[in-house]
């Protein structure tokens, strides 16, 4: 039986389509120098022989493997083992894995425990896991997040104490929400100096100094030992890389807070310390 029609040189559209690649592809290894260019037929296009067939084969499989193409340039070079690149992409494939894993185990998270509770750190939501639906607001996630990310899990976690007692304390709730309200209203058209924020400061620290008794009565604060020993445990669970200090995250996290607002902030501050300095507050938040 007669063997088909062999080309001796085949153009970049059957090349190509006989090694599972494209001709862009093909150029591409042209341009950065991993197979030599052929030579034109008269035609003026490339014709691409045996030699450069088998060439174009080994870097496919190279390439398919996962093989970066610079590693396979150095590797035909001679200036590079295949080893090495070997090595470097089994280091990579392992860190791609292990965040595959973490992937996986934060849409877990997410089905167990419900969105955006469950973006939150195990930690964290470990400790809201028994609150019923809806007792946490949208703001209490919010402030979560950001203190997550300023203090870490084990600060968030501490502080998810305090929503447990505004969502189990109505009374501490409905005082929470008027505190919320008469903050809100410290707009620019307060001035710094009005008297007002004098009483709602006073008031703040009273209310702080309440929850904190309703945390210490509901024996939530004795869990605090086991959260410190877990620190080590979820230290790595921080999102964004490099951790930054408190002083460096607060300067980037943006508050619209007029004048007056700040003046109130830094008058509860005062006043805490002063309490602590006392021996009046048996926690403060």
């Amino acid at each position: 039986m007669p063997l088909p029609a062999i080309p001796r040189r085949v153009k970049i559209g059957d090349a190509a389509a006989f090694a599972g690649t494209t001709p862009r592809a093909i150029r591409h290894y042209h341009a950065i120098g991993l197979l030599a260019e052929p030579e034109r037929g008269s035609d003026d296009r490339r014709r691409y022989g045996h030699d450069d067939m088998i060439r174009l084969l080994w870097i496919r499989k190279m390439a398919d493997a996962g093989i970066s193409l610079d590693d396979i340039r150095a590797a035909f070079k001679g200036t590079t083992g295949i080893e090495q690149s070997l090595a470097r992409l089994e280091e990579s494939l392992a860190s791609k894995a292990a965040a595959i894993e973490a992937q996986r185990a934060a849409v877990h998270r997410l089905r167990e425990v419900g969105s955006p509770l469950g973006l939150l750190s195990p930690l964290v939501t470990g400790r809201l896991r028994d609150l019923p639906p809806g007792a946490l607001r949208s703001a209490d996630l919010d402030a979560l997040l950001v203190t997550e990310r300023i203090f870490g899990p084990l600060g968030a976690a501490v502080q998810a104490d305090r929503f447990i007692v505004l969502a189990t304390h109505p009374e501490l709730r409905a005082e929470e929400d008027c505190l919320a309200e008469a903050e809100a209203a410290l707009d620019d058209t307060v001035s710094p100096d009005d008297p007002r924020i004098e009483d709602l400061a006073t008031r703040r620290c009273d209310h702080e100094t309440a929850l904190a008794a309703a945390i210490e009565g509901s024996g939530l604060d004795e869990v605090l030992d086991g959260l410190l020993d877990q620190e080590d445990e979820h230290a790595g669970e921080e999102e964004g890389g490099a951790r930054m200090s408190v002083t460096e995250a607060i300067g980037k996290m943006p508050y619209d807070f007029s004048p007056a607002r700040v003046r109130y902030e830094e008058r509860v501050i005062e006043l805490f310390h002063s309490a602590d300095q006392d021996g009046d507050t048996p926690r403060t938040c």
